[in-house]
């Protein structure tokens, strides 16, 4: 008896997946404990406390590019209740996710344009601009809870992230005050990321190998693993813990830090019988935000977020895959 699928996964990529000579299979190195901040300190009255978790984000900046946070200021409830909202609105009918405007049409799934497995993302999203959520036509009033979860978890990551930029750059030397500059409500993303069980090939990506576009990216995951990351070449991949936050540095502060913070390659690898939930915030400028460096000398030219944003969807659209930083070197 033929699975059905919503979405319709193997519909669209039937092909892909009869063709085992597409394998994206690539070998782990078993499974690692990003390190663990425990950002109390970084507001504690004891000075000594405050500068030392400063060096330890600044550390994990620079050797992993990701770290995991406790204590962080965003209320698990309201984690609690993101997800379970989340779960409903995966488990709408595809073509009421796809084409009833829910999210102001924020909807994605898979890589309708993917011609090879290794170009393929088996996962659906809402990808959505902060900016869209007070409009009157974001949800309709089946959704308004949704809308409003968004709005309080949004905000407390908005928070978070702005002050995780902050003690970098003060490590770099600079005011924290001073960035980041253009980054708020009306520039950054919350994505919402569903995984569906993938029952046909062990190794297919839930999401392809890739860097993040932004500046900070902050992530909850559910307890299924599937998150991995490039670390001494190799991957290995992170052990799941529902009680912290993931964050990770983008490209554009490698840049703007002159590559002192690293901004990792990771994936999502799919799992054959489980579904898996994740929600993340980006930290975006806006598009004519001049990125430029923290020092007059650097190894990239300086750049617009939209230019860069530009170059990443052709690239994409040429290659199916993201080049990246690369393209700005001088």
């Amino acid at each position: 008896m033929a699975l059905k699928f919503d979405p319709p996964f193997e519909n669209q990529y039937r092909k892909l997946l009869s063709d085992s000579a597409l394998s994206c299979s690539s070998e782990t190195t078993g499974e690692c404990e990003l390190p663990m901040i425990d950002l109390s300190n970084l507001w504690s009255e004891d000075e000594d406390r405050r500068i030392n978790c400063a060096k330890e984000i600044a550390k994990a900046s620079t050797e992993w590019g990701f770290f995991q946070v406790s204590n962080h200021g965003v209320s698990m409830k309201v984690l609690a209740e993101m997800r379970r909202e989340q779960k409903r609105l995966f488990r709408l009918p595809f073509e009421k996710k796809s084409s009833s405007g829910i999210l102001n049409g924020s909807y994605r799934w898979g890589t309708p344009t993917a011609a090879s497995l290794k170009h393929f993302s088996w996962s659906e999203a809402f990808h959505v601009p902060l900016a869209k959520l007070a409009e009157e036509d974001c949800c309709n009033e089946e959704f308004n809870s949704l809308r409003e979860v968004m709005e309080e978890l949004a905000s407390s990551m908005s928070d978070l992230a702005r002050t995780l930029a902050g003690v970098l750059a003060e490590n770099l030397g600079y005011r924290g005050d001073c960035f980041p500059e253009n980054c708020d409500e009306s520039t950054c993303f919350l994505r919402l990321n569903h995984y569906p069980p993938c029952p046909f090939l062990p190794e297919t990506f839930g999401l392809v190998p890739h860097t993040d576009s932004d500046f900070l990216t902050i992530l909850h995951q559910d307890q299924v693993g599937g998150l991995q990351l490039m670390k001494d070449s190799k991957w290995v991949a992170v052990r799941p813990n529902t009680d912290a936050l993931i964050v990770n540095i983008g490209d554009l502060f490698q840049a703007w830090s002159n590559d002192v913070y690293r901004s990792v390659e990771h994936k999502v690898m799919a799992n054959a019988k489980t579904e898996r939930y994740s929600v993340a915030y980006f930290l975006c400028p806006s598009h004519d935000s001049m990125i430029g460096s923290c020092e007059e000398a650097s190894p990239y030219k300086k750049f617009t977020f939209g230019e860069f944003r530009k170059q990443v969807q052709e690239d994409v659209k040429r290659n199916g895959q993201k080049v990246g930083l690369s393209r700005f070197l001088l």
